[in-house]
Formats: C-alpha cells, structure tokens, sequence
C-alpha cells in the first residue's frame, strides 16, 4: 500500500493576469491508456457518465484534470502517451501514481465493497474490513498530493464521486485556499443505512470541508442532510437544508445538480452518414422486428437479471410479441476482480441461454442478441439510432445517462423510454417515459408490450417531450448551474483560446481522431 508522503510545498499564487482554471480530480483519467501490440502505449476516450458529461465541457479550456491513469510500471511510455491524449482534449492530464496493492483495497476494496453497495442500499453486500478503509485514507491523501502540485489559489477545484469522499479534507490539511466543489454521482443513502459505516462520522466532516457539496436529485439532498442533522448536532442546517453552518462560522452550500449530457453532440452524431449506415446495418441484420435495447456496465444495481426475467414474463403473457420483437442487451465487462460481479456475469448468462432455448424458432427468431464488450461512441450511437425501445430498469441509479443518450439520439422522435422509478433520471423524465418497477415482472412485461404496441403518434408525443427535457437540461446547464452556487460564476469564466473550433466541427475531429 502507498504510504502517506508528508505535505509538498505549494506553489506560489500567480498573477491575476493569467486565466482561472478548472481542475478536475476523478478516480480515473477520461483516457484509457493500453499497451499496444508494438509495446507501446496507445489512448483512448473512457466510458461512463463522468467522462461523457465533462469531456465536452472541459475540452480546449486549458484546465487540469487529476486522476489515475489505469496502468503501473509505464512511466516514460505513459507521459509520451498522456501528452498526445492531452494534446488532442485540449487540457491538462495529471496522473496519479496507484500500485497494484492500492487498487485492490482502496477502489474494489473500500469504494466498491463498502460505498457502492452501501450508497445503493445493499448494505448486506458490503465488506467493512479495516484494512480496506486504511487504504482508502491513504490513497486519498495520495490525490491531494498530486492536486496540490496543480492546482494555483485562483483555480476552482471540482472532485467528484465516490472515491475521493476524503480527498476536501486532505487539501485542506495541506493548506489549499482555492474553492472546492464535490459532486456526488452516484446516491447518498438514508439515515438509517448510512448509519452502518463504521467510518460514518469521518466521512460527514470530510464531506463538509468542501464549499459545495452537490448531488444528483432531491433525495439525495435530504438523505444526506438528515445524516448531517443525527450525527451531527453542533451543525446548523438553514434555508432548507441548502446550507451548513459550522462551529467556526464557515457555510457549506449543498444543493441538487441533476447531471446532464452534450444533448446537440448526440443529435449530431445520430444524424450522420456512418451512424445512420450502421444503425440501417443493425435494423438489416433483424428485418421487421421491434428491436428493445439495453445498455449496461456490468453491475448488480443495473437489475439485469430482472429485466430479462421481465423480457421472458412478457413472451410468456404476451405472445403475439414472439416473433415480433428482439432484445438486444450490451453489457460491458467491469470490475471482473470481484467475486460478486463474475458472479453477476454468469447468472446473465445462464438468463440468455434460458430463454433463448425456451423461445427460439427454427426460422431464424432468437429473442436476446447478447454483447459483451464496450462498444465506442460512434457503435453505441448506431445502437440507439437503430433501437426502437430502450429498457433502462435499474434497481437504483444515480441519474443514468444511457436513458437521456437514447432520447437525444431518438432524432425521429419514434423511440419509446422504458424507465426504472428508482433512476435519478425519472424525476426528469417521467413525463415522456413509461415507468416501471424493476422488481415487478409482470408490470415490467406489460410495459414492454405497451411499448410494442403504442401508436406512432402517441410515440412522438411522449418522445418530443423527453427529447426537450434532454436538450434544455443538458451538460452545459449542469455545469454552470454548479459552478454559480460554487464561485458565482459560469463557463465563460474559464475562457476558450482564440483559434478553438466551433462545438461541432470541434467534436467531430475529436472523435473521429480518437474512435476511427
């Protein structure tokens, strides 16, 4: 395990005439850097929610982002490598140094074996080994000191999620002045399930050493200052939980910030020849069906077992959809180091080899069409394009973009939502989708074959109206609705240079560079 290293002297203010930065701090770096066949180091832009909200917002502003870049043992390769991805995004990548030790029991220990089950009321999947929690202090000290050699007394310093819980603290014992924000992607738990951390009182005061603590929805906020107002007495809690007011007179803003995405850049990319010719592939492939699709990383809170069991209920009591309709379900690979997850996998497996055996017909149906790979932006985009229903049906989600992506794509507006009530995203969109218990099959089943069968113009309506909750709150509004609550301000803030492209033009080299 890294030990602690003592505080490094920080670098002296700057001059005001130099712009403000962001710096963002995140487990992981927004590339994913891998060996390539050669020996050599090759990048790539990563997957999930963090990474596809703020690349857009981030890129050509010159800023920093923090965060781990996913390999040891490379260290001349990985600065060639991380230079060339930093050229290409525009901004700065600061890597922090993780052994193989330091994984194992600060992020598929504590974060992943205590926090996510724990902040996704599975309490009972939680492991509270000590040990985990020792590493989990440690690594976050390890973050400030690289955050600490970055970052100047006029940057905003924006950390987020799960992992880095500790990381406010940390920069404020190593005496950084700048703003801080921490935002929370994930859920906070209620009171009487965040009470089971042993480490609960620790992690509430290192939250507050943040001057805005933001989270997804409502509820959250109320979970967390309801801890705040059990555990923590001597704080007083005004405006309607909006703010904490602490012994020493400071105030910590904390509000709700639901998260967005680029909504134009998935319309645009939607909307393009190599999307439209491989999405028009997909649909060639499955003549004449109703193609439903999921899409997933590999995890117990995503109820992929019981959206298949779903999918099964409904053939079963809505036979005319036999025949007539196909799941396609993606699933891509992760955290394969944790028992509970190749477990997970082999269940999902075990599912589709199920029901394909119970429903397949000699003539070619096979109801699940199973993917198990990422897929790159470009193939994902093909995949909602070509979708004619999406089935989003987590047990419990933070926000989940996959829902929001596959409403901005729906560019025809004939896509039909399919929403889990326990997604953050419903508060959103639950005008537009049709939402469901994921634990109940029979009412999941009937909601798949409503989808089937909706009238087109009954599927415009619902769509239009999600399609412009998606563009209205998109990513930009996300941000700057966090930074004015942070520093009073906004993007323009942290000005673009003179020679940036124009948005489009702009994501189109990008991607195109990084995805060809």
């Amino acid at each position: 395990m890294s030990k602690p290293c003592p505080p490094q002297p920080r670098s002296r203010p700057v001059a005001e005439s130099r712009p403000r930065r962001l710096v963002i701090v995140s487990n992981r770096l927004p590339f994913v850097i891998t060996p390539a066949a050669d020996g050599s180091l090759v990048s790539r832009p990563g997957s999930g929610g963090l990474v596809t909200a703020l690349l857009p917002v981030l890129r050509d502003r010159g800023g920093v982002w923090v965060g781990w870049p996913g390999l040891v043992d490379h260290e001349a390769d990985l600065e060639a490598a991380l230079a060339s991805a930093a050229g290409k995004a525009g901004y700065r990548l600061a890597p922090v140094a993780l052994s193989a030790e330091d994984q194992a029991g600060f992020y598929f220990g504590f974060s992943n074996q205590v926090l996510w089950p724990l902040f996704h009321d599975l309490q009972s999947l939680c492991n509270f080994d000590p040990a985990y929690w020792r590493s989990y202090c440690a690594v976050n000290h390890n973050y400030a000191q690289a955050v600490l050699a970055e970052a100047r007394q006029d940057d905003f310093v924006w950390v987020h999620d799960y992992q880095l819980l500790l990381l406010g603290a940390e920069l404020r014992r190593g005496g950084l002045t700048a703003p801080l924000g921490f935002f929370l992607h994930i859920p906070f738990p209620p009171l009487d399930i965040y009470l089971k951390l042993p480490w609960r009182f620790t992690l509430l005061r290192a939250l507050l050493e943040y001057d805005l603590i933001g989270f997804q929805t409502l509820h959250d906020q109320r979970n967390f200052t309801q801890c705040v107002r059990a555990l923590l007495p001597e704080l007083r809690l005004t405006h309607r939980g909006s703010r904490a007011r602490l012994p020493d007179g400071r105030q910590v803003r904390i509000g709700a910030f639901p998260i967005g995405i680029d909504a134009a850049a998935f319309q645009r990319q939607a909307r393009s020849p190599t999307v439209l010719a491989a999405a028009d592939a997909l649909r060639a492939e499955l003549p004449n069906r109703e193609l439903i699709l999921g899409v997933d990383r590999l995890d117990y809170t995503k109820g992929i077992p019981q959206r298949l069991e779903a999918f099964r209920t409904a053939l079963h009591r809505h036979p005319e959809l036999q025949e007539r309709v196909t799941l396609i379900q993606v699933v891509v690979p992760s955290r394969d180091d944790i028992p509970q997850y190749r477990d997970l996998k082999t269940r999902i497996e075990q599912l589709v080899g199920e029901i394909n055996g119970e429903f397949t017909r000699p003539g070619g149906w096979v109801p699940i069409h199973y993917v198990y790979r990422a897929l790159d932006r470009l193939d994902l985009v093909a995949y909602y394009r070509a979708a004619h229903i999406a089935l989003v049906t987590p047990l419990k989600d933070g926000m989940n973009l996959v829902a929001k992506e596959f409403c901005a794509c729906s560019v025809d507006s004939d896509g039909v939502l399919i929403l889990s009530e326990f997604a953050g995203a419903v508060a959103q969109l639950q005008h537009g989708a049709l939402l469901v218990n994921p634990y109940d099959l029979e009412g999941t089943a009937d909601a798949i074959h409503q989808a089937c069968s909706m009238a087109a113009a009954e599927r415009r309506k619902r769509m239009q109206l999600l399609r412009r909750a998606v563009s209205r709150q998109n990513v930009f509004r996300w941000v700057n609705g966090f930074l004015e609550a942070a520093i009073a301000s906004d993007l323009d803030t942290f000005p673009l240079p003179d020679d940036y492209l124009p948005s489009a033009e702009a994501e189109h080299a990008f991607w195109d560079t990084e995805l060809a």
